[in-house]
């Protein structure tokens, strides 16, 4: 599905400009063809075939996507691996993947398998040099909706990473569902995230068909976006909540000229209601949530010109072709308004993990729903509100809590810039929790009683936090989001 896709993007769209690389240079959509091509050929002459698996273990540039394309090419199965992840992590995701041909950066080859080195590229010419063979193409694939084009790692904090495998069917309807049959839409945008991720490997099909022009960042920083954004009159505004609050929290945010932004999307996290509120008030746009799991594909969102509180409140009504079954313990499902587990079944959804057939029955209901280990409940509008992970919720005194409800709370106090909660085990209560802030003014930051006195009218009093820890930042994953194990080491520095 990606090579034909390519293909007629480059033909549509032959000499304009597809990617932007971290250097500056631009690539045209008929360059990353003819490049991808000539990879592919080099993959061949060093092994690889349909089947195969090509670890990628590179920062967010074209030198990621061009290998991705050319493993496509050949029918190889791309096994990414987020490179902020640390040497040991890394290792693990490999072994497990089993690639018969790794793509790093150099000085990176800290794992027994074959290697081919690749530094940034200043120039189309010398991008992946090493691998392509000049002016060759590959012997087009037969069409085949189930061949597997992709492993997407987890990028959980509790415990070994698993591998989601995606193919051209799922990719297919992905791309249907978000860009429909159009082609040419157009656009400035940019890459802030792990090339090794959901959004950038499933989506990338879609991004093609639009036909505009995405900047690649090799390291995201708040001030870069900024400044990337004004620069180049974007029009939206999106990544994880984490990286919306810390653009907010530039200094020289009232600075940058952003009148052009018309839109933020966020995902990969629940959005906090102050968050939210902020965002739209100093981008002065409105903003649309996502919600979906790497297991699932895609799930639910809002629209923007869905009423204001959507956003804030809930992750909105499931995508076309999406189903949504909220369950209890026993996969029974549960009444409107009451807590269940957020169960979701689509075409998008993973064919199931990677040699991991045990982990894959576990991810699935028996008719077919992916198991998101979210908890949440379902209002009489048909909206999926979030309360927390079914791992992170703790019982205080006989009592559930769910720290994305508390967290939602005190994040629109006005003296916290960020918030999380955590645990830590109680003599009398069993377990309590742990507000960990980041001030807004670290000479003044909230004290426990302000944050408690804040929170009584609108959390009962077991929900409300029994402990404080100020923080300069909140520990946060690869994937830019906030870490709850280590969290947790910070709540209760004993484990």
């Amino acid at each position: 599905m990606i090579p034909e896709t390519l293909r007629e993007a480059a033909r549509r769209f032959g000499d304009s400009v597809a990617f932007v690389t971290p250097r500056g240079w631009p690539i045209t959509y008929g360059e990353l063809d003819r490049a991808s091509d000539e990879a592919a050929v080099g993959l061949v002459r060093r092994g690889v075939g349909e089947g195969d698996r090509v670890g990628l273990v590179l920062p967010p540039g074209i030198e990621y996507l061009v290998a991705y394309l050319a493993a496509a090419k050949v029918g190889a199965i791309t096994a990414g691996v987020n490179d902020k992840l640390a040497p040991p992590e890394r290792a693990r995701i490999l072994e497990l993947a089993d690639p018969a041909l790794v793509i790093t950066a150099p000085g990176r080859t800290d794992w027994p398998h074959p290697t081919e080195e690749h530094g940034a590229a200043a120039s189309a010419s010398d991008l992946l040099a090493g691998l392509r063979v000049v002016d060759a193409a590959p012997a087009p694939l037969p069409p085949d909706p189930d061949r597997p084009v992709a492993i997407i790692f987890t990028s959980g904090t509790t415990g070994t990473p698993k591998g989601a495998l995606y193919g051209n069917r799922q990719l297919r309807f992905i791309t249907d569902t978000d860009v429909g049959d159009a082609w040419g839409t157009g656009g400035r945008s940019y890459n802030g995230t792990s090339s090794a991720t959901l959004g950038f490997m499933t989506k990338l099909p879609g991004n093609l068909r639009r036909g505009g022009c995405a900047f690649m960042m090799e390291r995201w920083s708040a001030r870069a976006t900024l400044e990337l954004v004004a620069r180049e009159r974007m029009t939206n505004v999106g990544g994880v909540p984490t990286q919306l609050a810390l653009m907010l929290r530039d200094p020289d945010f009232d600075g940058f000229d952003l009148a052009s932004v018309r839109s933020i999307v966020v995902g990969g996290a629940p959005i906090t209601p102050g968050l939210a509120e902020e965002a739209r008030a100093r981008f002065r746009a409105p903003l649309a949530s996502r919600y979906s799991c790497t297991e699932a594909g895609i799930g639910l969102g809002t629209a923007l010109d869905d009423p204001e509180e959507d956003a804030v409140v809930s992750v909105g009504h499931p995508l076309p072709g999406v189903e949504l079954a909220m369950l209890d313990d026993d996969d029974r499902p549960v009444p409107p308004g009451e807590i269940g587990a957020v169960c979701l079944r689509s075409p998008a959804a993973m064919s199931g993990y990677w040699r991991d057939p045990a982990g894959t029955r576990a991810a699935f209901t028996a008719d077919g729903f992916v198991r998101t280990g979210d908890l949440g409940w379902v209002d009489d509008r048909g909206r999926l509100h979030l309360v927390g992970r079914s791992k992170e919720m703790y019982v205080r005194g006989g009592y559930n809590v769910y720290p994305v409800e508390v967290e939602a709370v005190l994040s629109t106090a006005p003296t916290i810039a960020a918030v999380a909660v955590a645990t830590r085990p109680d003599p009398v209560m069993g377990e309590i929790g742990v507000a960990c802030v980041v001030p807004r003014d670290r000479a003044r930051p909230p004290t426990l009683e302000e944050l408690r006195t804040f929170a009584a009218d609108r959390l009962a009093k077991h929900k409300l936090p029994e402990a404080l820890l100020v923080v300069d930042a909140l520990p946060l994953t690869a994937a830019e989001k906030v870490d709850r194990r280590a969290l947790a080491r910070l709540a209760h520095p004993d484990t």
